[in-house]
């Protein structure tokens, strides 16, 4: 079992008297990530600020291994916490070696020399990261994601027992975004770190976290793993989606079904109609689809976007009962399409309505669309 490095026990944070988070329980346990998600304004970030001690808490306490944040001195928080904080930090004429070195001021004395030691440790850090071609360049002359990496590599070289990261991915583009959570994953489980972030992406949230905890109405909504939070509708409680769905399967929002009835049926499977559905979502055009089966990786999108669906249960051939109705509906749309490109087994119902349209003369090409 991970050991707790970081509890915070009924804390309520806010600013002044205006509390924005009450009662809140959490842990962060060594080698693992905890994600804070939530939507905007519910307090993830105060949370963060508070636990680090940028903030006063209104009420409760945090300890790191076992010891109130408020007891400690300045150096010994720093040595213990490292912070990455959203926003672009502005530097004057300094390297990214500078920035880096910064990251050991905690272990030196007051003219701020670094002894060998450190200069190693940074080298190391630097190494660990992949900036090390980076050091002598202008921390301001270098793209977001290699900032990103450079201020983490500052962060790590202090080696902390606890790092906070506050919406981290904000100003990266998808590459960056996978290269520092993969990194993430990497510091968490070789260094023995707790991590501690909060995001906005959730299919990152999902994909990264041992732990997830939820934020909403000024309070702890439910914590639990990635399995248990994605699961029976519960992100788009958290979120209050009304137009749209998530799917939870991969923590990725899809656009609101329309409700017209249908003027083209989908002959789909097997992933082979998902961006044929994302098309003519976005040009207003209502559709029906099928036979899809229900752990078929074309499900969730169809089931969010279709005006019509027929589904069929997992493992099982396609039954004539399910192919009556999918071809009811495939005539009164007049239209059809088919994405299949093999049929099996299980999707040979799937091939006879596709004859079907064929012999009709309404089976047109996916291009044509």
């Amino acid at each position: 079992m991970s050991e707790t490095i970081l509890r915070a026990e009924e804390l309520s944070a806010g600013y002044g008297r205006n509390v924005v988070v009450n009662g809140l329980t959490l842990e962060a346990q060594r080698g693992r990530i905890l994600t804070l998600i939530g939507p905007n304004g519910a307090g993830k970030s105060t949370v963060l600020k508070t636990i680090c001690r940028q903030l006063e808490p209104i009420g409760g306490k945090v300890f790191i291994d076992g010891r109130d944040i408020s007891s400690l001195s300045g150096n010994e928080l720093a040595r213990a916490v490292s912070v990455l904080l959203t926003g672009r930090i502005k530097t004057e004429y300094m390297s990214c070696i500078d920035v880096v070195e910064m990251g050991r001021y905690p272990y030196t004395g007051r003219l701020g020399l670094l002894s060998a030691e450190d200069h190693e440790l940074v080298k190391q850090a630097m190494e660990l990261v992949g900036v090390t071609e980076l050091a002598e360049r202008d921390f301001d002359r270098i793209s977001d994601g290699q900032r990103q990496r450079v201020l983490l590599a500052g962060a790590i070289c202090r080696r902390p027992d606890v790092l906070i990261l506050d919406e981290p991915t904000t100003f990266l583009d998808v590459r960056a975004k996978l290269e520092l959570m993969d990194l993430l994953k990497r510091l968490a489980s070789r260094k023995n770190i707790a991590v501690i972030l909060s995001l906005h992406e959730l299919e990152l949230a999902q994909r990264v976290s041992d732990t997830i905890l939820c934020i909403k109405d000024s309070a702890a909504d439910r914590i639990g793993t990635p399995e248990e939070i994605f699961s029976n509708g519960y992100i788009g409680e958290l979120y209050g989606v009304s137009e749209g769905s998530i799917c939870e399967a991969y923590g990725s929002p899809e656009l609101s079904r329309l409700t017209d009835a249908p003027g083209i049926f989908i002959i789909g499977g097997g992933g082979s109609g998902i961006s044929l559905y994302r098309r003519l979502r976005r040009k207003g055009i209502s559709f029906a689809a099928g036979i899809i089966h229900e752990n078929d990786i074309e499900y969730p999108a169809a089931k969010a976007l279709a005006a019509e669906l027929v589904t069929e249960a997992p493992f099982e051939a396609v039954s004539a009962e399910k192919l009556a109705k999918a071809s009811e509906i495939m005539r009164k749309c007049g239209r059809a399409v088919c994405t299949v490109k093999k049929f099996g087994t299980m999707n040979a119902g799937c091939r006879q309505l596709a004859e079907e349209a064929e012999a009709l003369g309404i089976l047109e090409k996916e291009e044509n669309i």
